[in-house]
């Protein structure tokens, strides 16, 4: 019996934004759904429009085990993280120490196949589910803000600056101004 896919269904339990007064609650698994779709949107955009030569669908799939390793770690908020470098080097060895722990509940002949999903090397597809991931934290912030809570204010403007340094992408500026002013929108404007 193996219970990789058992435990990584358990991310629908983890809640994101632990420390923050949340409107809505988040999930992890929900989370990873929105950095696949919008991790894919913008490997598209920079293929279609822009001349880039990424794999649009490895995008999406990396972007769905991007915090698997959650399932053992939980969510560290982003404070705690990266509070100082000696914390930010333990999370990240601990990261690294959950997925193996994940890898080994698959059977061997399938782990070669989950470890890069799991343990990403640096790559442009990688890249482009961390910038993505920024983008979900920002889109989280706009609708907590936008519903009236201030407790995601000083959220709200760190993520905005750490996404700036990516607007100088065509594929993030592009997504940014044609996607995600509706965030912002009710239901009714949506529909118009």
């Amino acid at each position: 019996m193996n219970h990789f896919f058992a435990y990584i269904s358990r991310l629908r339990l983890i809640r994101r934004w632990g420390l923050m007064r949340n409107s809505y609650q988040e999930n992890t698994q929900e989370h990873s759904w929105q950095v696949a779709v919008v991790a894919h949107a913008l490997a598209v955009i920079q293929n279609r429009l822009y001349g880039g030569q990424v794999d649009a669908n490895r995008v999406a799939v990396l972007a769905l085990y991007h915090d698997a390793s959650e399932t053992v770690t939980g969510d560290l908020p982003t404070p705690v993280k990266y509070a100082n470098a000696d914390i930010e080097r333990v999370f990240h060895a601990l990261e690294a120490g959950a997925a193996d722990e994940l890898l080994a509940k698959l059977p061997e002949d399938l782990q070669e196949d989950f470890r890069p999903l799991l343990l990403p090397e640096d790559s442009p597809e990688a890249e482009l589910v961390h910038i993505a991931d920024k983008i979900c934290a920002y889109l989280k912030c706009v609708e907590e803000v936008g519903s009236g809570n201030r407790e995601f204010q000083v959220a709200y403007d760190a993520t905005a600056a750490k996404l700036a340094v990516y607007q100088e992408r065509p594929e993030v500026a592009y997504f940014m101004e044609h996607f995600v002013p509706s965030f912002s929108l009710t239901l009714d404007d949506l529909k118009k």
